[in-house]
């Protein structure tokens, strides 16, 4: 039985920014009555956990435990837990939190709740680390609840607006794939079903074959759109996208610019484009490929003090849009069990993207990350 007000466990600590991530005992504190205890059986790796290991992100405090792409197992539940059908022992998936208040939130489109930044990046108790769930073994507080859930952690106390139940149809061998729902595959499939919405004839380029971006090409083929141009610089990740369901591929060293080779394929432009890269030159590039009404929309995290130079007439002559979109401006709750469904109907097939590593491989997950050789790695915590 596990102690009410004091948890032992295990977790990956970054005792300051660029500094590693190093496995070490540590202590969480009680569940609060809004909190469930969830054992983790996988962790999905995210480029935001190593841009913030690398402090490229300078938001929160250090010792940090970060993951945010968790799946395990419910073993306790706070008394003021919501969803009222879950029990101990649930299978969930985890996702970022959000104040489930604001307009934002009550519209479902909770990725762009105001509070996203102070509740995910800060920890769900609040921005001061001594409120922190988890602490060292020598009672130091280590800053918690990154994205609500800390899962680089073998035991996480996360909110209930980050814990979304399984359905019955989902297995313990699933969540080794559905991790990254959580974040990575969200923020893809939720940018093309809630903000660009495209149309099965629309023409829908994608720029960066990473983890987001081609689980951006899965969701547009899940909706029926035919023309899905991938769009990246090793030829490695384009020949997986071809297989995935891209109708056409481009590799931009290849071509004088993206605009160019967009515009040999389609000569008045295109009508989407979703931009996963952030880089800047790519982005104009990308500004000028879109056909009349076309919309860009970012989610890749341009460096700090870059700006986007662009004709402000063309923008209105062209009728063009540039719009952002964090996390798939989604509702986990209920954007997680869609793609799950589809997972299940062989529309999303994410088994493609992922290698599981055990947890102490996770050097070698992100080296294999670093390098290119994996798209998505995720972490098994086992019997650690």
């Amino acid at each position: 039985m596990i102690p009410e007000t004091q948890i032992p466990t295990k977790a990956f600590v970054v005792d300051a920014p660029g500094s590693p991530f190093i496995l070490r005992d540590v202590i969480l504190d009680e569940v609060r009555s809004n909190e469930v205890l969830v054992e983790m059986k996988y962790t999905g790796l995210c480029h935001t956990d190593i841009v913030v290991q690398q402090g490229a992100i300078p938001v929160g405090d250090y010792p940090a435990v970060l993951g945010h792409e968790g799946a395990g197992v419910v073993r306790r539940i706070g008394s003021a837990v919501k969803d009222k059908t879950l029990s101990e022992g649930d299978l969930v998936l985890l996702s970022f939190t959000s104040c489930n208040s604001c307009s934002a939130c009550d519209e479902d489109r909770n990725g762009f709740c105001p509070n996203m930044t102070a509740l995910n990046f800060g920890g769900a108790r609040g921005m001061s680390a001594a409120d922190s769930p988890i602490k060292s073994t020598s009672g130091q507080p280590l800053r918690g609840q990154f994205f609500g859930q800390s899962s680089m952690s073998k035991l996480a106390i996360v909110p209930d607006t980050s814990v979304v139940k399984a359905s019955s149809s989902v297995t313990e061998d699933d969540l080794a794939l559905l991790a990254p729902l959580g974040c990575g595959y969200l923020t893809g499939a939720g940018t093309v079903i809630n903000v660009l919405k495209p149309k099965p004839t629309s023409r829908f380029a994608i720029l960066g074959m990473g983890a987001v971006g081609l689980a951006a090409l899965l969701a547009a083929r899940a909706q029926g759109v035919e023309n899905v141009i991938a769009v990246d610089i090793v030829d490695k990740k384009l020949e997986l996208a071809k297989s995935l369901g891209a109708s056409h591929t481009l590799n931009t060293k290849s071509v004088s610019s993206l605009n160019d080779g967009l515009r040999d394929l389609f000569s008045d432009g295109v009508d989407h484009i979703l931009d996963t890269t952030g880089v800047v030159p790519l982005l104009e590039s990308a500004v000028k490929s879109l056909g009349h009404e076309g919309t860009l929309a970012i989610v890749g995290v341009a460096p700090g003090g870059s700006s986007l130079s662009i004709d402000p007439l063309e923008f209105m002559i062209n009728c063009k849009r540039i719009v952002g979109a964090i996390e798939g401006s989604s509702n986990p709750a209920k954007l997680i069990p869609q793609l799950i469904n589809w997972y299940k109907q062989g529309k999303f097939p994410v088994d493609s993207l992922a290698k599981v590593y055990d947890s102490d491989s996770l050097e070698q997950a992100l080296e294999d990350l670093h390098k290119g050789k994996v798209i998505k790695p995720i972490i098994k915590w086992g019997d650690l």
